[in-house]
């Protein structure tokens, strides 16, 4: 949709190929913009404490009777080993750890349970943890599509048009990471082009390098630059989103890398990928104890660095098509899985990460939407606090579209709305509305009508809630072409937020340096 003023009212442009766009004025629904979402309604706990105490204790038995396994980081090793872990050498700088019941639970109680990441509009820092939610763009996705250009790589072009359409989104709080992999520039130093382009044109808060613990330094001392480095050494600034390596798998470049950001006082994210019957248990139940097994592990390590570091336990569940041995999101088991994460992380008094906006449709259509409900239904009511994936999600990961992220982000305020919860106090309750015309009468023209009528339902931007006759008069477009005219009308409203320019020469100069210190490598 595009904005169009003629003579100071709304007017309407019809076009077969673009159809009736309309302001996007009704859609701003101020009265939800928040930095952040404070939950209204309460998690909805699905399993008994019995059943939730056979789940951990399975945990404790995979940490304790089969262990995880340890690659190419003897610091790490000697770190769970001081603490009292069993260290078997397997060889080749690989060690199998086991944890005795207690023990991992015990290094967590250090993690704080909710903490702030700073962004550099303050007025836009977020907090995790406890009845805070936020919400994040994609990440990931070496492919970018929209209807235009069709699917294709993603260029650094890509990245710095996702990080727009987040920061003018109402409905976004944090700037996410690797949107899509900018396969434009080399491979060892795509990271600074990413971060910078996150300090440049967002002022949220973001996270930052994974990929190599280099490259997480690298975030973390422009980081220091944007931010001043004494304010980076005491607040949470950026974090960084670690994958274990499924099943029972923690590599040297994770662990260096979640050892950079806790030394640092910065957030980490521990997430198990999880693919059902390929690295984990088929049936539900048993992958989240594989999963509370990794990511608790993962966790700790964090806290054996510096206690106190902010840390995210997180669970990414996925079924298979077992036939053909892909991928499946967005199903209705692995949201059952959320519901039951977001208890045991409630028990383990941490802020969680999980589900999102989940689909493998190819194209922006109704299968996306549905998936997508389905799983990001079960972020909403297990308790999730940050929800990476929120926008943008198609393909099975593999891709990052424009219209669906215009898609999420309209699902993503309706979600604000609906975590609202429901105000019962006496205006709300609407007395009055009834008595002052009394039965038989409409209510549009009451007092309490017109006091709410502003806000008192969620107004989408992308839907189209008229007559059919209207509708066909107009095109007969449907969602994802007008997301298409959303996200294109987006980008030519985009404004920069003001950066420092002594901060941002400085950030250049970072990073002219860092790239002239090394040739290009392009894997």
């Amino acid at each position: 949709m595009v904005e169009i003023a003629a003579e100071g009212r709304m007017t309407r442009r019809r076009s077969r190929a673009g159809g009736a766009v309309r302001s996007s004025a009704p859609g701003r629904n101020p009265h939800l913009e928040v930095p952040f979402i404070t939950r209204g309604i309460p998690t909805y706990d699905i399993l008994n404490d019995e059943a939730l105490c056979r789940i951990e204790a399975t945990a404790d038995r995979i940490m304790a009777e089969i262990g995880i396994e340890f690659r190419d980081d003897p610091e790490a090793m000697q770190l769970f080993r001081a603490a009292g872990g069993q260290v078997t050498e397997l060889g080749g700088e690989r060690w199998n750890i086991r944890f005795e019941p207690g023990l991992i639970r015990d290094l967590l109680k250090t993690a704080p349970a909710r903490f702030t990441q700073h962004a550099r509009n303050p007025a836009r820092n977020v907090e995790i943890g406890g009845d805070a939610v936020v919400f994040a763009p994609s990440y990931g996705s070496p492919f970018v599509m929209d209807l235009d250009k069709g699917r294709r790589y993603g260029t650094i072009a890509d990245f710095q048009n996702f990080i727009k359409l987040g920061q003018i989104s109402p409905w976004l709080h944090h700037s996410g990471g690797t949107i899509c992999e900018p396969t434009d520039v080399p491979v060892n130093k795509r990271h600074l082009d990413m971060v910078y382009a996150h300090m440049r044109y967002s002022d949220r808060a973001f996270l930052g390098s994974i990929t190599a613990p280099e490259r997480a330094e690298d975030s973390i001392e422009m980081c220091r630059i944007l931010f001043g480095a004494d304010f980076v050494d005491s607040h949470c600034v950026i974090m960084g989103n670690f994958n274990t390596t499924s099943p029972l798998v923690l590599d040297g470049i994770t662990t260096r890398g979640i050892r950079a950001y806790a030394a640092a006082g910065q957030g980490s994210i521990h997430l198990p990928f999880l693919l059902g019957g390929a690295v984990s248990p088929l049936t539900m139940a048993g992958s989240v104890a594989q999963c509370l097994a990794e990511s608790m592990v993962s966790c700790a390590l964090t806290q054996l660095v510096r206690p106190g570091a902010p840390a995210i336990l997180a669970s990414f569940q996925s079924s298979m098509a077992l036939r053909s041995g892909s991928p499946t999101f967005g199903t209705p088991e692995p949201a059952l899985g959320s519901l039951v994460f977001g208890q045991l992380a409630r028990r383990l008094n941490m802020p969680l990460r999980c589900a999102g906006n989940f689909s493998t449709s190819k194209l922006p259509d109704a299968q996306a939407m549905q998936q997508s409900m389905m799983s990001m239904l079960s972020a909403v009511h297990c308790g999730t606090n940050y929800v990476l994936h929120s926008a943008g999600f198609l393909d099975g990961l593999l891709s990052m579209s424009y219209e669906k992220f215009m898609m999420d982000t309209d699902l993503c305020g309706a979600l604000h709305a609906y975590l609202r919860g429901v105000a019962t106090d006496d205006d709300s309750l609407g007395f009055d509305a009834l008595a002052e015309l009394g039965p038989g009468q409409h209510l549009f023209s009451t007092a309490h009508t017109l006091r709410h009528y502003q806000t008192a339902y969620y107004d989408s931007a992308l839907d189209d809630n008229q007559p059919w006759e209207t509708w066909d008069e107009q095109g007969g477009i449907d969602a994802a072409t007008r997301a298409n005219a959303r996200w294109k009308a987006q980008l030519a409203a985009y404004e920069a937020p003001p950066i420092d320019p002594g901060i941002d020469e400085a950030l250049n100069d970072f990073i002219a340096r860092k790239k002239a210190s090394m040739q290009d490598a392009w894997y």
